[in-house]
């Protein structure tokens, strides 16, 4: 379900030249990224191209839904200059890879992963087509009203996670002027799915009467199969010098709104703590809807469907998103 192409995807990428892979594919979205890839090129018959997920894959269990899904997979870990140099030479590159969460008072961890290792692997692959994922949170806070912030804005990063984010844009970008490597940098706010994001952590306190902070006080979510779709069409826009993508949903929401209206499907009352900032992490995709549709899931279908998932006590990945915090440590 979550990693079904849309028709414009296939269409897409039919012509994406392999080798494919999606470095860092044991994330949160890696293996719906490589599933999608897989479909979308058999969909264009083009069932002989690899679709490879590069990983340090911890253990074989790990490697099993990719195996199941016609996916390649390699161990890899991608900070090692002769593990990179093993890898095959491929063409189009979805990057994935990076670290996010208890880097709070680790700027060592921050640096290797999302400084220095995007530069090692633009090195590396110097002819690959590169999509590169990053976060809205390099831009600055700003308000409901404005819409979000767009492309063009000049970014403000708060904390040393969304600095490094902001060089690891840096990194991609020295490269592909350098070399002439075409690379798209998508800034990703708040993929949502059954098992993860700002809904199920919303959810959860709610189910477990638990308070809801509203500081941050408005967001804007997507289902994770459309962040995937359009993330994955995102390649078609890479260039020299490196290119910019919003990737996320409409509306703008109060996390407010957002409680109540989750409390009244799971039949509970929801405690709220805080009061609204007037400023958010908000990003305008009206670019990326533009040339891909808009999201085919829609804000009140999440809600209905995170609910109901958690009110039946599906399995979560046991991750809080930490969307509530303001000053950028995770």
């Amino acid at each position: 379900m979550l990693s079904t192409p849309s028709k414009a995807a296939v269409r897409a990428l039919a012509g994406l030249e392999g080798p494919v892979a999606v470095l860092g594919a044991g994330g949160k979205m890696g293996l719906h990224m490589a599933a999608m890839l897989r479909s979308a090129l058999d969909e264009a018959g083009r069932m002989g191209e690899q679709v490879y997920a590069v990983s340090r894959f911890g253990s074989p269990e790990s490697r099993e839904p990719f195996d199941r899904l016609g996916v390649d997979t390699i161990s890899a870990d991608l900070t090692d200059e002769a593990a990179l140099r093993a890898l095959p030479d491929f063409r189009t590159i979805y990057f994935l890879a990076g670290i996010k969460f208890g880097t709070s008072g680790d700027p060592n961890a921050l640096r290797r992963f999302n400084e220095e290792m995007p530069a090692m692997v633009a090195a590396r692959f110097p002819r690959a087509r590169i999509a590169a994922f990053s976060t809205g949170c390099v831009y600055p806070f700003v308000t409901p009203s404005s819409g979000g912030s767009c492309e063009e804005d000049v970014p403000e990063p708060t904390g040393d996670y969304a600095v490094s984010c902001l060089q690891r844009e840096a990194a991609l970008a020295a490269a592909s002027k350098r070399h002439g490597t075409p690379v798209v940098l998508i800034r990703l706010n708040y993929a949502v799915e059954f098992r993860y994001g700002v809904l199920v952590d919303i959810a959860q306190r709610v189910m477990c009467g638990q308070p809801v902070d509203v500081t941050m006080g408005w967001v804007n979510v997507i289902w994770q199969r459309d962040a995937v779709d359009h993330s994955l069409q995102a390649i078609s826009l890479a260039e020299s010098p490196a290119t910019i993508l919003n990737v996320a949903g409409m509306p703008i929401i109060r996390v407010r709104e957002l409680a109540e209206r989750i409390a009244a499907k799971l039949g509970r009352e929801a405690m709220i703590t805080g009061v609204e900032e007037p400023t958010a992490w908000l990003n305008n995709a009206a670019k990326a809807h533009a040339l891909f549709g808009p999201p085919e899931i829609g804000i009140d279908q999440a809600i209905e469907w995170t609910a109901e998932w958690v009110k039946n006590g599906g399995e979560t990945l046991g991750k809080p998103t930490k969307f509530e915090k303001r000053d950028g440590k995770f």
